[in-house]
């Protein structure tokens, strides 16, 4: 095996190129596995990587289906076993488990936390953990503190540290986070459920609201109420809150009544009526599916107002593919409901020209008790991403999306089953 520097720091290599002997991507690095020996003060030994492939799926590649190591491509032999990984309990990640240890150093008992690990190879030509890149930790005044990026930097050899310093330490996730902050909420949903409850909760712990938001909206039901459950009432809340409403109420949905009713009772008021609104309908109808924070506009308003309005960053995508329009009151059930505009035609017009000239009206609206089969037929006739709800006196309610739909009519378990394969490439062993 070739390698490209002399020593290798994988929350560096994290994110890298996964190439076959012919150049063609193979996937992405995602974590390393390392195994202990039979003391802790012996180099734990590299035995795979994580590598994220087509599909979203998380394969594991073996040290020795490893050819060239470099912070700028990872090659392999091109024998890629597509089991999706599933951690032993022999086995540690580095990314997932970790990065963000409590360490004590030998020389003067300082307390030092993990920000990354370099493997070297040896003349055995096995990979070895052989050095830690930390930081010491300064006394923490306040519980802000801890979260701070403080202290000295250093690197030290793996043997010159007491780990782990207390298994039972709430561990910080900071470098973690930090390795999967470009990525989408539904790859980071996937990161989480391959940690264990403890580590899992740890991440949970440091994610902001808006980003744990994000991702409770891409986990399967059972695993989002579990991390509600371990937030807290205040917290469950906010997050609550945070999320589009037709995905809170599918996970309030799932609650015992007197669990959901003490979560809508802790919610901003406005926002908790819009998710009971949502609960009222059956999960089978457009009612069940749609969400109720669509961007509408009067139709006296601009072009330039629109797009200000679909550009803004927290807006899904679905939902930012056309504007609804209506007479006021502009919040759902509004006022008349007069049409939608699609953003492609609005970028066909001046800026200064009124969306109410634009509407799209050949598009039916749908009622609340529509069948979600209804919905998908009126998407694929239309090629629409969105599909606009309205009461029997034409007042738009909400407003379901391509994404919804799909949720409802794949299987229940379909995030499971998306990583289970279609059939191995190589033979070996995971």
């Amino acid at each position: 095996m070739s390698v490209g520097t002399e020593r290798i720091f994988i929350a560096r290599l994290a994110g890298t190129n996964v190439l076959d002997p012919l150049g063609d991507l193979v996937g992405k690095v995602r974590d390393a596995v390392v195994v202990y020996r039979s003391t802790l003060r012996q180099q734990p030994k590299v035995i795979g990587f994580v590598v994220e492939v087509p599909g979203r799926r998380r394969v594991f590649v073996p040290i020795g289906r490893v050819t060239s190591i470099d912070v700028g491509a990872v090659i392999t032999t091109g024998l890629v076993n597509m089991r999706r990984f599933v951690k032993r309990a022999s086995e540690t990640l580095v990314m997932g488990d970790l990065l963000d240890q409590r360490l004590i150093l030998r020389s003067d008992q300082s307390s030092v936390i993990i920000e990354d690990i370099g493997i070297e190879q040896q003349r055995n030509r096995d990979w070895e953990v052989s050095r830690l890149f930390v930081r010491r930790q300064k006394e923490q005044r306040t519980p802000l503190d801890a979260l701070r990026r403080r202290g000295e930097t250093m690197q030290v050899d793996w043997t010159d540290v007491e780990f782990p310093l207390d298994p039972s330490d709430e561990q910080h996730a900071t470098q973690l986070i930090a390795a999967y902050q470009e990525t989408k909420p539904a790859d980071l949903a996937d990161v989480l459920r391959e940690l264990d409850l403890r580590r899992r909760m740890d991440v949970v712990r440091e994610l902001s609201d808006e980003r744990l938001a994000d991702v409770l909206e891409e986990l399967p039901e059972d695993e989002a109420i579990e991390v509600l459950d371990g937030v807290g009432l205040e917290r469950s809340a906010l997050l609550l809150e945070t999320m589009q409403p037709d995905d809170a109420a599918d996970l309030l949905g799932e609650l015992p009544d007197e669990q959901a009713e003490r979560l809508l009772q802790a919610m901003d008021s406005d926002e908790a009526e819009d998710v009971r609104t949502l609960l009222a309908y059956d999960d089978d109808t457009a009612g069940g599916l749609m969400t109720t924070e669509p961007v509408i506009l009067s139709p006296e308003a601009s072009i330039a107002e629109a797009l200000a309005h679909v550009r803004k960053s927290e807006l899904p995508a679905a939902l930012a593919a056309a504007v609804f329009v209506c007479r006021q009151p502009l919040e759902p059930p509004t006022g008349k409901y007069l049409g939608l505009v699609h953003i492609q035609e609005m970028l066909r017009h001046p800026p200064h020209e009124s969306v109410g000239a634009l509407l799209d009206t050949e598009v039916e609206p749908l009622p609340p008790s529509a069948p979600t089969g209804e919905v998908a037929a009126l998407l694929a006739a239309y090629n629409l991403v969105s599909v606009p709800i309205t009461d029997e006196d034409d007042h738009l309610v909400g407003v379901v999306t391509v994404d919804d739909v799909l949720d409802a009519l794949l299987p229940e378990d379909w995030r499971e089953q998306r990583d289970e394969p279609k059939g191995d490439t190589a033979d070996g062993t995971n």
